[in-house]
């Protein structure tokens, strides 16, 4: 038996005035995810626990089988897990965004997109800066980036569980004067982003993108944090060996605890202007060593943050056609396959922010009889299937308790 995963990140949405009151997926045109959904079933399932954040992070591992109340713990440390990064048992890792806030308003949660480099350059500058050995930052890709807490032996770390802190994502366009870190250790992770300020004001960074008409990085936003996980690996629970393939740190940490190989794909960016056509050829490749592949795409998650439901439909359709249409080529070819397609949480275009609720799924193969319907919210609503408990659904796939 075959499997692959198709991930449209955030891809489930609200109906829209501006669409004829029908969602992005309705609209979109997507004849390979409806061939899917005709050929198999519809049906939903609900990632995100109403008392966790509603994002990637939960969500996904949540998809993945893994029951966030037993082995989330934050992030961060699952995008440290992406590079590699060992934490010990005293240390801790946080997200670190480069972001562009106005008047105390959260203009860009990536910075304008800042490049690797800048974002490098940047960090470093704040590092020297501060000249704590606790204190290390780590740059990622673009404005996604790590800051690791090293605690030393014997001296009690200054986060808990019970400290708080917010989603940049989730504040665009929005007053932060109240979203600032809360609780144990919140005091550190302001001072740090309070610092932050005059040095990139002036930094000759951001000099270069004011005159080159880029929004500059004004600050860093800490939020995220948490310890290591540990997580049971996929091999042992369901028999399978998998491969990962994304441009983003989260799934690639994922994979990275759950035991999976990571295919990287050249031109794989994170962002609307990511290689679709690459991701499904390697896909395609994958299949003839792994027993599951899955392919993660953060593009419909990015539009729906920046409100632009237009680039959201264009996103799922190049996902239909560069994507979903060859890996189920490829799936057809083997005696036993299933297929799924299915996106994280809901990203709403109308609040540019990660959402609780039922996400629609499509899965067809062996074993799942037909049920004519199409691939979009609405479909899946009038589905008898539905996941309450998320992490139910991958055992479910994977065994064909349908």
């Amino acid at each position: 038996m075959k499997y692959a995963i198709i991930i449209p990140d955030g891809c489930s949405d609200l109906p829209m005035d501006e669409l004829g009151g029908k969602t992005p997926l309705e609209v979109a045109n997507i004849p390979n995810m409806d061939r899917v959904a005709s050929e198999g079933l519809v049906a939903q399932t609900d990632n995100v626990p109403p008392h966790l954040p509603a994002g990637s992070e939960v969500a996904n591992m949540t998809l993945f089988g893994y029951d966030p109340n037993q082995f989330f713990t934050g992030r961060a440390p699952i995008e440290a897990a992406a590079q590699g990064i060992q934490l010990g048992p005293d240390d801790w890792a946080v997200r670190c965004n480069l972001v562009t806030i106005v008047d105390q308003i959260m203009v860009d949660f990536t910075g304008d997109h800042i490049s690797t480099e800048e974002a490098k350059r940047l960090l470093t500058a704040l590092s020297e800066a501060i000249d704590d050995p606790r204190v290390e930052f780590v740059p990622g890709v673009s404005y996604r980036n790590l800051m690791l807490y090293r605690g030393r032996p014997g001296e009690r770390a200054p986060f808990t569980s019970d400290t708080r802190t917010r989603a940049p994502h989730d504040l665009t366009d929005l007053t932060v004067t109240n979203d600032y870190p809360r609780g144990p250790g919140s005091d550190l992770l302001t001072e740090l982003m309070q610092r932050s300020v005059p040095l990139f004001a002036e930094h000759p960074v951001n000099q270069a993108r004011r005159e080159s008409n880029h929004r500059p990085a004004t600050n860093v936003w800490l939020w995220g944090q948490g310890k290591s996980p540990v997580l049971p690996s996929f091999a042992d629970r369901f028999g399978l060996k998998g491969a990962m393939i994304t441009a983003v740190d989260l799934l690639r940490g994922l994979a990275a605890l759950m035991g999976w190989d990571r295919i990287e794909v050249a031109g794989a960016t994170g962002y609307l202007d990511t290689n679709y056509a690459g991701k499904g050829q390697a896909a395609v490749d994958a299949l003839d060593t792994y027993d599951i592949v899955c392919v993660h795409v953060e593009a419909t998650d990015e539009a729906s943050h920046e409100g632009r439901h237009d680039e959201k439909i264009k996103a799922l359709e190049a996902i239909d056609e560069h994507i979903v249409a060859p890996v189920r080529d490829k799936l057809k070819t083997f005696d036993d396959y299933r297929l799924l397609v299915l996106p994280d949480h809901p990203t709403p275009c109308s609040t540019k922010k990660h959402s609780h609720g039922m996400v629609p799924l499509a899965i067809c193969g062996s074993g799942i009889g037909a049920s004519q319907a199409s691939y979009h919210e609405r479909a899946a609503a009038a589905s008898s299937t539905a996941f309450t408990n998320g992490s139910e659904m991958m055992e479910a796939f994977v065994r064909g308790n349908w």
